[in-house]
């Protein structure tokens, strides 16, 4: 479990990701705490996504751009929260050049039951 006001910067978590040179990996993972994995997503030029096992929740730290969950595409802005179901295609588009979220995968593999 981590130390009590544990929390992750999202500038030194980026500069993990732009650390890794000609290897782009474009995902850095702060915290895991049961299902839950945490972490900052900040792809450069194109959005290389494929549908998750697990139910997954973005907020937008930085940037601007257009979300494809399934068939519907939204605008985004900073502040967003945007909510993926386990096993829905989506990617981010036409996404600006400073783009960054934090990502929370949770829930059993197939994502959980809505209610």
């Amino acid at each position: 479990m981590p130390p009590a006001g544990w929390f992750a910067r999202l500038d030194e978590t980026l500069a993990k990701i732009a650390a890794r040179g000609g290897k782009p990996k474009p995902f850095e993972v702060v915290l895991t705490h049961g299902s839950a994995r945490i972490g900052v997503y900040a792809p450069r030029g194109a959005d290389p996504q494929v549908p998750h096992d697990q139910d997954e929740a973005y907020i937008v730290a930085r940037g601007t751009g257009v979300f494809l969950n399934g068939s519907e595409r939204r605008p985004f802005n900073p502040g967003d929260m945007l909510f993926v179901p386990a096993g829905v295609p989506h990617r981010f588009e036409s996404f600006s050049d400073d783009f960054a979220v934090w990502v929370v995968f949770y829930g059993a593999a197939g994502g959980e039951v809505a209610t």
